[in-house]
């Protein structure tokens, strides 16, 4: 089974938690501005890479919160979690500077 870190509760199995999707996505400000094509953009385009990928998670069976993760999509290994609206921690950083390489 799986363990994941809630940043709140620590090391629990996987069966507590509930996938968000792409972490990191902001609403825009100004939705009634967008046209059509850029609200569906906001609203239905993810990535879907191989590899690290930033998410959010929901542990849904214990404390309920929403935190951030970098996990690696092909061994499931969580590299790094934090607390929505905590500075993101230094995988984090080493991961964006790779990926805009």
């Amino acid at each position: 089974m799986l363990l994941i870190e809630c940043p709140y509760c620590g090391v629990r199995a996987e069966t507590e938690f509930a996938y968000g999707g792409e972490g990191g996505i902001a609403r825009p400000l100004q939705t009634e501005t967008l046209s059509d094509e850029q609200w569906g953009d906001y609203l239905f385009m993810r990535k879907n890479p191989k590899g690290m990928h930033h998410e959010q998670w929901r542990h849904a069976s214990g404390c309920g919160r929403w935190f951030n993760a970098l996990r690696d999509t092909v061994s499931y290994r969580f590299e790094a979690v934090w607390k929505i609206g905590e500075p993101a921690p230094a995988a984090y950083s080493a991961h964006t500077a790779k990926e805009q390489t």
